[in-house]
This record gives C-alpha cells, structure tokens and sequence, in this order.
C-alpha cells in the first residue's frame, strides 16, 4: 500500500507539471477561464437559437449541469489513457516506468488525478458563470450536499477505472490511437444524458446509455443540486429510480467496471509484452 501511496502521489505531482508548466502562471489562468467560459457559451447560444426561451427553464438547468459535470469526463477519462501515448510516444519513458519500482495501475490514476486537479478548475469556473450570469436555478441553502459528495465520489471513481480501460486498449495499440480518448468521450456525451434525456434517443441507444455508470452519476448530480424531481417530466427513464437506487446502481456499476478494468489490464499489459509495444515508438 506505501508503494502503491508513493506511485499515486509522484504520478499526480508528475502530471500536474506536465498539464500547468507549459505557460507562465497568468497565462495559465487566462486560459483555464476563457477555455470553459467560450465552450460553454457556444451550448447557451445553441439553446437560445433552437429553443427561442430564457436560460431560467428547468430544462437548461437540466443540459447546463450535465455538460459542465462532464468536464470531468473528458479530463479523467481521456487523462488516464493518455498518459500511456504520452509516455510512450512524446517523452519514451513508459519502458523506464515498467522497470522502476512504480504500480503502473496507480501511477496512471495519478496522472487521471492532476487532470481532475485543472478540470475542477474549469468546473468551478463554469459553474459561478452560470450562477452570476444565466441566473442558474440552484439554491446553494437547499443543495444536498451529502449526496452530492457521495454521487461525486463514485462519479470519480467510475471515470477513473473508465480510462483504465481505454488505458489497457490503447497500449495494445501501435498506431491510429492518437483521437481514442476523445473520440470515446465523445460518444459518451451524446448516449450517457449529459444534454440530451435518454428518451429523447433512439430505441436501440437507450439501453447502452442505461448500462453506463455516467448515466446515474449525473443524474444523481442533478438531483442534489436542484432537487429530486430535476428530471420529472424531461427523462422519465430516469425518474423512476429512487435517490438511493441512483447511488445503488453507480456504486454496483463502478465496481463491477473496477473489476473488469484490473483484469483487461492486466491482460492488456501481457499482450503488449508480447508484441513488444512497451518500448515501440512509432512517431505516427
């Protein structure tokens, strides 16, 4: 466990520097502001112009956390499977991790983690946006901030193992890998409810979204800020299901996937052994 501690805290400390040490500190700060405040206003501008209302409607309440919560998926998700390219490919030290006495499986959380670190960052800042400037519907006296916590916890560690697997597939990979991250996150955006309700989606997509542990941690988010009825008439799919089964379901889901994660990468890590992808940079 101290090795595993050790692993966990150089790898945050190492990703940390890699994600802020490219730019002066100011410089860095300007563009950890404007980068979430434009993206997020592009997805405001689109509301106003398709739907021709106010942003005080339940349902941009609805859209607007989800797509500012999944901010977190993108830089979790994407941030631990990318630490593998970047290893192996930008800086060739992948082959001198796996000889050095680091637990690769921690290591890559910690890289998952000093991504956590600037997206909470972004997060933040869109939030007070939408707070102070679309006058979001969010009581902060009447948050439920306990369950919040609780949702965020298992919403992490989803994400966490998520990119652990992505992780393990893209080792095995030699080329064509760069966009897998984002193209995966991607796609999780438009199935998992982060803007658009699972009913809105066609029949033979629901279930896919269903069956995603991202599905019930934002919408376990959604109710402990605005509510328990936050989706009651905009996904019935999901308002069905009872505060405490919502954190049933994504703690059940999260560890099932944390399972499934240690032995895919394991696997993964043999297979790349075999190939001799380890060390292979292809400069693609």
């Amino acid at each position: 466990m101290s090795e595993a501690a050790r692993s966990f805290r150089v790898a945050t400390w190492l990703g940390w520097q890699i994600e802020s040490n490219w730019a002066d500190p100011f410089l860095f700060l300007v563009y950890s502001i404007v980068k979430p405040v434009t993206s997020v206003m592009i997805l405001v501008v689109m509301y106003w112009v398709i739907t021709r209302t106010d942003t005080s409607g339940a349902y941009f309440a609805y859209m607007y956390l989800g797509n500012t919560a999944y901010i977190y998926v993108g830089s979790i998700l994407v941030g631990v499977s990318w630490a593998i390219i970047d290893d192996r490919e930008h800086y060739q030290t992948l082959k001198y991790i796996y000889i050095s006495p680091i637990w690769i499986y921690f290591y890559l959380l910690g890289r998952g983690m000093a991504r956590f670190l600037t997206g909470t960052l972004s997060v933040a800042i869109t939030m007070a946006f939408g707070l102070l400037a679309l006058k979001l519907s969010i009581r902060l006296a009447e948050v439920n901030w306990l369950y919040f916590a609780a949702s965020m916890i298992l919403g992490l560690a989803s994400m966490a193992v998520m990119g652990l697997l992505l992780g393990g597939a893209t080792l095995q990979m030699a080329r064509h890998y760069w966009s897998v991250g984002e193209s995966v996150a991607g796609a999780l955006y438009l199935v998992c409810g982060a803007i658009f309700p699972l009913d809105s989606l066609p029949g033979w997509l629901r279930p896919v979204g269903m069956a995603l542990p991202l599905t019930y941690w934002l919408e376990s988010l959604r109710r402990s800020l605005l509510g328990s009825e936050a989706s009651k008439g905009i996904s019935p799919s999901l308002a069905q299901f009872s505060d405490g089964q919502l954190l049933l379901i994504l703690l059940v889901s999260t560890l099932i996937m944390a399972a499934g994660s240690i032995y895919f990468f394991r696997w993964s890590e043999h297979q790349a052994r075999e190939k001799g992808l380890i060390d292979m940079t292809t400069h693609y």
